[in-house]
C-alpha cells in the first residue's frame, strides 16, 4: 500500500486577518504553529512513516513541514521545494479582507474568484513590485503570474506531479506534501476526479492531514482526514464561510 499524505499549512497571519494571500510570503500565526505541531502529533499516532516530504517556496508550507516532521522524529528525511506548489496567485486581491471584497463585488463572483475552476481575478501588472517576476526565488520558473483561477494552478502543478511526486511516492511508499488550500486542491481534482462544479464547493482546512491510500498497481482505494468528523465539518464551514460578514 502506498500512502500520500497532503497537508494544508497551519493557520498564517493573513488567515487570522481573512485577507487574501495568495504568492505574499506571510508567515504563520501562533495557532498556525500549534495546528502544524498537531498534525505532526496525529500523523505520528497513525503510524505514518514519511521517507520524502514536498512543499512550496512560501514560509508558511515551509514551517508547516519543519513543525511537522519535528514532531514525528523526521527532521533527516529530504524535503524538496518548488514554486509549482505555491498557493493560487489571486492577483489584485492579494491584501485584500474577504469580507470587504464580498461587499465590493458581490459573494457570487468572490466565491468565484476564490473557488471556480477557470475564473481568475485580475492581474497585477508586471510593473507592479508585488509581481513575482521581481523576486529572485522565482527565476527559474520563467514566466510568473500576476493572477491565477485553479485550473491554472493545476496546469503548473501536473506536470511536477507526473514528474516528481508521483515517482517518488512509487519509490517511497509514505510521501508528505505539504501546500496551500488551492495548491492542494488541484491535486485532489485529479486524485478523485472531481467535476470543475464539485471542486467549487470543496475545502481544506488548515494543517487537517489528508491521507490517500494507493493499492499496489497505484489506484486510489480510499481517503479520510486525520479528524473526527463533526470536527472535519466544522473546520470545513469556516474555510468556506470566510467571506461572509461576522
Amino acid at each position: 500500500m502506498y500512502k500520500l499524505v497532503l497537508l494544508r499549512h497551519g493557520e498564517s497571519e493573513w488567515n487570522q486577518a481573512n485577507l487574501f494571500t495568495g504568492w505574499t510570503d506571510v508567515d504563520l500565526s501562533e495557532k498556525g504553529v500549534q495546528e502544524a505541531k498537531e498534525a505532526g502529533k496525529r500523523l505520528k499516532e497513525n503510524g505514518i512513516q514519511f521517507r520524502y516530504a514536498f512543499t512550496s517556496y512560501l514560509k508558511r508550507a515551509v514551517k508547516t513541514l519543519f513543525l511537522t516532521l519535528n514532531e514525528m522524529d523526521r527532521l533527516w528525511i529530504p524535503v524538496e521545494k518548488s514554486w509549482r506548489l505555491n498557493e493560487k496567485h489571486y492577483g489584485m486581491l492579494q491584501g485584500m479582507n474577504k469580507v470587504k471584497a464580498t461587499e465590493t463585488y458581490g459573494k457570487d463572483q468572490v466565491l468565484l474568484w476564490r473557488r471556480s475552476w477557470d475564473v481568475a481575478p485580475e492581474p497585477i501588472p508586471t510593473d507592479d513590485p508585488r509581481h513575482p517576476s521581481h523576486d529572485p526565488r522565482y527565476t527559474e520558473a520563467g514566466s510568473t503570474p500576476g493572477t491565477e483561477a485553479l485550473k491554472d494552478t493545476a496546469e503548473r502543478i501536473m506536470p511536477y506531479w507526473e514528474s516528481r511526486i508521483l515517482p517518488t511516492l512509487k519509490a517511497e511508499k509514505e510521501v508528505l506534501v505539504a501546500a496551500h488550500g488551492n495548491s492542494l486542491r488541484a491535486i485532489v481534482k485529479l486524485l478523485k476526479g472531481m467535476s470543475n462544479e464539485e471542486i467549487i464547493s470543496f475545502n481544506i482546512p488548515t494543517a487537517i492531514p489528508y491521507v490517500f491510500e494507493f493499492d499496489a498497481d497505484m489506484r486510489l482505494s480510499k481517503d479520510y482526514f486525520l479528524a473526527d468528523p463533526e470536527e472535519l465539518k466544522q473546520l470545513m464551514e469556516k474555510v468556506a464561510n470566510q467571506g461572509k460578514a461576522k
